[in-house]
């Protein structure tokens, strides 16, 4: 008689990734690393306002988005509007560049592309030096793959980084933005605050969403930024996230 097959061994529960103990090198200057709530809710636009309102203040800034996906889509990429956005020599582009306008994990896998994360990682800390501020910008939301283990949370751990939420000021920001803020606090990392983008047609939500995601988050750390098309009235917008940053 045929034995019966073996019971399958139990999937252990992931658990993110944590950074190395940090040495005497370490940046003085913790990295910022930006995040949304969902794809298209305007990261790369606040990313470059900050970094703007930053060097407006005195300060060396350097903005990487680390990963990119749907390039060239005959429109300029994140990562040339970031290097614009800091007149940076390098990096100008995304690290890692994928055509298909998907979640890393799957762009990479249907173009036959393997990311190594690590040494991915290990060129974003390269621009992490002690007189500049490293913004970093995810991709997606806060949990979307960029390989089939990694995502933005473990880039947050990697880097030591402390996080920008980024939501869209629509109905379903509370939800979103509260479940983004709840991962990220359950997990110990530093909150910066939430940057509530205002879309080009905003909806009866939007004069309230922000008192209620400070309300039933317990935080003051929300501003609104209205819809605009002109970077500088932009770079004005968000002086007050470039103070959360400065020391």
């Amino acid at each position: 008689m045929t034995p019966p097959p073996s019971p399958k061994k139990a999937t252990k529960p992931r658990a993110s990734k944590r950074a190395a103990e940090p040495n005497v090198m370490a940046p003085r200057l913790p990295v910022t690393l930006v995040v949304g709530t969902d794809t298209a809710v305007g990261k790369t636009w606040i990313t470059c306002a900050l970094a703007k309102a930053l060097k407006a203040a005195g300060q060396q800034v350097i903005a990487v988005k680390p990963f990119e996906t749907g390039v060239p889509s005959g429109v300029p990429e994140d990562g040339e509007l970031l290097a614009q956005a800091t007149g940076q020599a390098e990096p100008r582009q995304a690290l890692v560049r994928l055509k298909s306008p998907l979640a890393v994990a799957v762009a990479a896998d249907q173009e036959g592309v393997t990311i190594d994360y690590e040494a991915v990682l290990s060129k974003v800390r390269e621009f992490a030096r002690p007189d500049v501020f490293l913004l970093v910008e995810g991709v997606g939301g806060l949990l979307a793959p960029v390989t089939w283990s990694d995502n933005a949370l473990d880039m947050a751990h990697s880097l030591n980084a402390r996080v920008l939420v980024v939501s869209s000021d629509r109905l379903g920001t509370i939800n979103h933005t509260l479940l983004t803020l709840r991962v990220l606090k359950a997990e110990k990392l530093p909150i910066l605050g939430v940057v509530l983008n205002q879309p080009a047609e905003p909806d009866e939500s939007s004069p309230s969403n922000a008192g209620a995601i400070s309300r039933l988050a317990n935080t003051d750390s929300v501003v609104r930024v209205p819809h605009m098309d002109d970077p500088n009235l932009a770079t004005e917008a968000v002086k007050e996230v470039a103070g959360w940053l400065l020391p």
